[in-house]
């Protein structure tokens, strides 16, 4: 097992699947607020569905409409168990906030694979890779 420290954003706790990416993602335009598949052309993760995962990614780009996209990922139920991001965006905190989606960065996302079954802990700031 394997642990990684970052600096919390939104509270809360999960445990679940990544998915992880080496591009920043924007949401607006990227992500399929209906069904939660990325569908950004030629994204790493173009296809796949967020819905909960737990999305990595090294940070967001894009339009600040990008934080209503994800409130409406909740509403539609298909939005990320959590978001681990290398450096905080202002688009993703604002809308991690609003849809009340658990947040850290600071987190090394090369250390986590997709299909890494983690353990969030995003009151202590702690990631558990726990089966790589």
């Amino acid at each position: 097992m394997k642990i990684l420290k970052g600096r919390v954003i939104v509270p809360g706790k999960c445990r679940g699947e990544a998915l992880s990416s080496k591009k920043p993602i924007s949401f607006l335009g990227g992500v399929d607020p209906e069904t939660g598949v990325i569908i950004e052309k030629n994204h790493d993760l173009e296809g796949k569905c967020i819905k909960d995962k737990i999305l990595c990614f090294p940070h967001g780009h894009g339009s600040t409409v990008g934080s209503y996209v994800m409130y409406a990922l909740t509403k539609n139920k298909v939005a990320p168990k959590a978001i681990l991001n290398e450096k905080a965006d202002p688009v993703i905190v604002v809308g991690a906030v609003i849809a009340e989606i658990p947040m850290m960065d600071q987190i090394e996302i090369n250390e986590i694979n997709t299909g890494d079954l983690l353990e969030v802990d995003c009151e202590k700031g702690i990631v558990k890779i726990l089966r790589e």
